[in-house]
């Protein structure tokens, strides 16, 4: 086979190979920016719940303490 034809056949069956593969590759790279995204909400959501817990962990403290001095 000449080399000619040797990089025809390449091209053809590995041009759309590669293409589908870059394809694959943009998809997954937008998935994980959507997945980054999410988990920067549950960092928040989780943040100001560990607030609120710590608020009424707090005030059951004080209510104990002011409970004691009685």
């Amino acid at each position: 086979m000449e080399p000619v034809w040797v990089t025809l056949a390449v091209a053809i069956i590995l041009g759309p190979l590669v293409a589908v593969i870059q394809n694959l590759r943009k998809e997954n790279s937008e998935q994980h920016a959507e997945s980054r995204e999410l988990l920067q909400q549950v960092i928040k959501t989780v943040d100001k719940v560990d607030d609120k817990l710590e608020k009424h962990i707090d005030w059951h403290l004080d209510k104990e303490i002011k409970n004691a001095q009685r």
